[in-house]
């Protein structure tokens, strides 16, 4: 039996091989929401990108893909008109795809913390512990980077042995807290306005919130790792949010 994992990681594979057959088949025929703001609705639109992303020659690496009932999230190392990082997210209805949201930032080589963007752990683990992780990913969002209850960070970071992939951060609680102040200092405001989505396999939890930084209208997606009830790996991207003249449906980032 095909699953939407196995679904969901073909239609990525097909940006880089050409082949439609994963899109034809895996995405309904009159009811895609696209929630790229660079691309129109449907998937016709997708079929013809495909010899155009080929020749640009687009790469496809995935590195971790999570099921939470009919979503499917990925996280991507993409050669996508430029080297990018970027999380997908795919719902299905009735095993076929009906709506998809992503978040795309440049690779940065060289970070504080000596991680990449995208190395770490990747094996999904405590099945069981997948509501309980959710829970405490929210939780953590809600207090700490939208400011409700800041002081609560310690319960739920585990320290200097958090690892970090935010290309501008180092590891640790440390790392977390110069990165701050060193925004602080230059102006620059990092804000969670709303969390919009929060899907988790086991210890993997994403979070897609809406915000802003630097004063911008911004996408966070936010991957956490977590380990015995505290997070211990963090990776994201953030996007800019176009001004809505430029987008190309009518749908929404979120």
């Amino acid at each position: 039996m095909t699953t939407n994992k196995d679904k969901a990681i073909a239609v990525l594979q097909s940006l880089e091989n050409g082949n439609p057959t994963a899109i034809q088949e895996y995405i309904h025929s009159s009811q895609y929401i696209q929630h790229n703001l660079d691309f129109p609705d449907g998937r016709e639109v997708l079929l013809g990108a495909l010899g155009d992303l080929k020749e640009n020659g687009t790469k496809v690496d995935i590195q971790r893909v999570m099921e939470d009932g009919n979503y499917v999230a990925m996280h991507t190392d993409y050669n996508f008109f430029g080297l990018k990082v970027g999380f997908d997210i795919f719902r299905f209805e009735n095993g076929q795809i009906v709506e998809h949201w992503d978040n795309l930032q440049g690779k940065v080589e060289k970070t504080p913390s000596g991680h990449t963007m995208l190395d770490g752990a990747t094996e999904i683990t405590d099945l069981e512990k997948t509501e309980e992780n959710k829970e405490l990913v929210k939780s953590f969002v809600q207090d700490v980077l939208m400011g409700q209850n800041p002081t609560k960070i310690t319960s739920y970071i585990d320290g200097e042995n958090y690892i970090q992939h935010n290309p501008a951060i180092a590891d640790g609680l440390s790392g977390l807290g110069k990165a701050l102040e060193e925004m602080a200092e230059q102006g620059v405001a990092m804000e969670y306005h709303k969390t919009h989505m929060v899907i988790g396999q086991g210890n993997f939890v994403l979070t897609v919130s809406e915000g802003a930084f630097g004063g911008k209208h911004t996408s966070f997606y936010d991957l956490f790792r977590v380990d015995n009830g505290k997070i211990v790996e963090h990776w994201d991207t953030i996007e800019f949010i176009s001004p809505e003249s430029e987008w190309k449906n009518t749908n929404g980032k979120f």
